[in-house]
């Protein structure tokens, strides 16, 4: 054989091989693509996500709408349930009225379905009156967990928890443990 035709013979048998590789590279690339883009637990935490960032953290709270949130969206709080993107929006006007300094972060975010489970930190200095609450100049750290129903990429309804004795307590309101 030639050097030619032993190049030909090589080339002609590694055709396949890299074909096969080719393809399996491709598909891979194909399908992690599409489940990216089509995966809607991911899409539902992304859109989550950002919005209670632009409202906590930038005081937007104009991302109180619909494309955020359904119409009837329930925010489950004690003594009773906020119900409507209003009534939602008047309710956290509280916290970026009556905190400066704000800091909300999502330290875990996970779901399955429609639901998603975000574990939450907010920090403030209560600067400003809060829910009637005079300012106290104190500052919080207080962590929580929020159980959310999404429906259709909005956010349709939302139970927050938290300790809120020690959320009082930060805030002057109530005594230390042990005094």
């Amino acid at each position: 054989m030639t050097h030619t035709s032993k190049f030909s013979y090589r080339f002609i048998l590694a055709m396949p091989v890299m074909a096969i590789l080719f393809l399996a590279v491709s598909c891979s690339s194909h399908e992690k693509a599409l489940t990216e883009k089509t995966d809607p637990v991911e899409a539902n935490i992304k859109a989550y996500s950002h919005v209670w960032d632009e409202i906590m953290n930038k005081g937007k709270l104009d991302m109180f709408n619909d494309s955020n949130f359904t119409k009837d969206v329930v925010m489950h709080v004690s003594p009773a349930d906020i119900v409507g993107i209003d009534s939602s929006r008047a309710y956290y006007a509280n916290f970026l009225t009556g905190f400066s300094t704000i800091t909300f972060t999502i330290k875990d975010v996970f779901g399955q379905g429609d639901k998603l489970v975000k574990y939450w930190n907010f920090k403030g200095t209560h600067t400003g009156v809060f829910f009637g609450i005079p300012a106290t100049g104190k500052t919080v750290s207080i962590d929580g967990t929020t159980l959310v129903r999404m429906s259709n990429g909005k956010i349709a309804e939302e139970r927050d928890f938290f300790d809120n004795m020690d959320f009082m307590t930060q805030l002057g309101l109530m005594p230390t443990a042990g005094k």
